[in-house]
Order: C-alpha cells, then structure tokens, then sequence
C-alpha cells in the first residue's frame, strides 16, 4: 500500500526542491517561484508561503501561496505582475491514463483541503491550461471561470515567422529598413516612461509606482530572472519598451509593454515583439506568454503574432465575513445602478414623446 498524501508548508531551506518542480511541470510558471514572490511581496505589502501535497518525502504538487491583509483579514489572489497564481502539479509517469487522473486528482483534492483551511476571507488560484481537470473544485463549490492568453511557440522560429500576419511582417521588415535599433539594456527608465504614459493615455493602472518597480526590476534583474527589451530610434531614443519574466521554465513570460504616443502608429511595437521572440529563442526559451487575450484592440495585435490562445481556469472559493459583506454592498450598488439605468431608460422616451 502507498504512504499517505500529506500536505504542509515548505521551509526556505526546501526551496530548491520546489523549484525542481516548478522548472519540469507544464503548470510551472516564475510567479511560482519563492524568489520572485519574495520581491514582489517586498514591493506589493505582501507575504508568500509554498504549500505541497507529498508523499514519502517527494512532492507532487503545491502552490505559491502570494497573502496580502486589509481590513477584512487575508486573502490569496493574482494581481498585477502576478499573472499566475495557481496549483503546480508534478510531471505524471504511469503510462495508464486512469492511474494519472488518480493521482493527480488526489493530489488536488488535498491541496483544495489544505488550501480552504487556511482561514482566508477570499482565494482564488490561475493555474497554467495545462490544469484542465478541476472537478475537485467545482464540486466543492468552488467557481469555475475562463481566462484567456497567447503562447507564442519559440523552438522553431522559422515557422513561427510563417505565422505572423504579412501586415506585421511588413511593419517589422519596414522598421529594420529605416534603422530602428533592437537591445536589451537595463534602461529602467526609459521602460517607465513608456509604463506611465501608458498608464495616463488608456487610464491603465500602474504596476507598482516608480521607486518601487524599479527596485522590483533591479532584484529580478541581479536574479537573472527579467529582461527589458527595447526599440530605439537610430539616435537611441527609446521608442518602444517591454519587461520579460524569465526563470528556468521553457515559458518566459511578457508582462508589460509600452510604445511612445509619437511613434504608435510607426509599427515599432510589432519590430520590438518580434525581435524580442528573436532574442528569448536564442536564450533557450521554447515559449512566450503574452500575459491575457481579454477581448480588446491590444489582444488583436497579440493574435496577429500567430501563438496559441490557451485557456487558464480560474478558481475562486465564495467569501467569507468580511470580504462576503464586501462583495454583496458591491452587486447591491451594481444592482441599484443597473435599476436606475432601466428606469431613466423608461422616462425618456415619455418625455420625448411629450415634447413633440
């Protein structure tokens, strides 16, 4: 007979096993890592624990646990510069599906357990979309939701220029022809600029504020465990800009990007994307992330780079005291406005009626 599946925290001294898993599994992801967790905490007033699920001293799954506090106790939930905040499950070996969905789905079911006891007012887990089997959750009451993003494979960069839309290929082509320049120096604040105009041209939130991001940045950067790419005019302005996720995972991860109002219609933020895949290939990585494919103009241009739309399932456990409380005075008030709207819709046409 097996030994029993057990769940617990990992101590630092452990992180390295965990990160063996993270690096192998198709769930696998940087914002698992304790080391970027650790930044972003440093910098997003937060604190981190690595929950797993073992058996006999191996682990076969956990999760990055990213706990922040406000005035209705701790929750566990994604944010910005944390795209993934999900369930890691080691790599399965049995050659007989039905042994595979066993163990995995035992795995889980003790992670969900272990996972609900710890007294959170909210939680919600974004794994990868290679997570597809939930029903662990959903029976438990957990609610179930999608969530889209681009992969753009790297491991063949022919074919992967095949798959871009001619239109970008033109624009990145017509980009190299009038001597726009492609680099990845540590310009932090050349990359901020671009994140604040941003940020004040689409009403977008800021990610951290400058001194913040920037000591974010720096750490990851000493880590090895980010890279800013740019775009420069042949003078060396910097048209364009973008900040990778990288990590010993075959998916890196593209989480933030910015163009200059001047230069947006010139085709540099397609020059900048693609040189950047260019770049992430011969590094190694075997895949980018594009970070989302929420229905918008900005998830259009990302198609056109031919990546794989993958669905992430988003897990969220109903709340609790004060975070319940929270959320009905919010549908409450979407409610009472969403009324209003119907009635005004109501007079108006009487009033126009009565005005002919």
């Amino acid at each position: 007979m097996s030994a029993k599946l057990t769940t617990r925290l990992l101590s630092e001294a452990e992180y390295s096993s965990w990160n063996q898993l993270v690096s192998s599994s198709p769930e696998g992801s940087i914002y698992s890592r304790p080391e970027y967790l650790d930044v972003l905490c440093a910098e997003a007033a937060g604190r981190f624990a690595i929950l797993v699920a073992e058996r006999a001293g191996e682990i076969l799954g956990g999760i990055g646990l990213f706990e922040r506090k406000n005035r209705w106790g701790t929750y566990a939930m994604g944010r910005l510069l944390l795209y993934y905040h999900g369930i890691v499950l080691k790599p399965p070996v049995s050659k007989y599906p039905s042994e595979r969905t066993a163990r995995q789905l035992e795995c889980l079911s003790a992670l969900e357990e272990a996972v609900g006891s710890r007294g959170y007012g909210r939680l919600q887990l974004k794994s990868r979309s290679s997570l597809a089997d939930v029903r662990v959750f959903s029976d438990r009451g957990w609610n179930v939701t999608p969530s889209y993003s681009y992969v753009v494979p790297l491991d063949d960069m022919s074919s992967a220029w095949g798959r871009v839309e001619q239109n970008l290929r033109r624009l990145v082509n017509r980009s190299e022809r009038e001597g726009v320049l492609f680099d990845d120096e540590d310009d932090f604040a050349g990359f901020y600029r671009l994140h604040q105009q941003t940020h004040l041209r689409k009403g977008a939130d800021l990610y951290l504020p400058e001194a913040g991001f920037r000591r974010y940045f720096e750490r990851l950067r000493e880590q090895n465990l980010c890279r800013l790419f740019h775009a420069r005019t042949p003078e060396g302005r910097v048209m364009a800009s973008q900040l990778v996720l990288l990590g010993s995972h075959p998916v890196c991860h593209t989480v933030s990007a910015g163009t200059d109002s001047e230069y947006m219609k010139s085709g540099v933020s397609a020059f900048l994307r693609w040189k950047s895949f260019e770049r992430l290939s011969e590094m190694g990585y075997k895949g980018n992330d594009m970070t989302d494919a929420a229905l918008n103009p900005v998830t259009h241009f990302k198609s056109q780079f031919g990546g794989d739309l993958h669905l992430n399932l988003v897990l969220t456990k109903p709340d609790r005291g004060g975070f319940l409380l929270e959320s009905m005075g919010l549908q409450a008030g979407s409610a009472a406005k969403r009324g209003v709207r119907r009635m005004l819709a109501r007079v108006r046409p009487s009033q126009a009626g009565s005005d002919k």
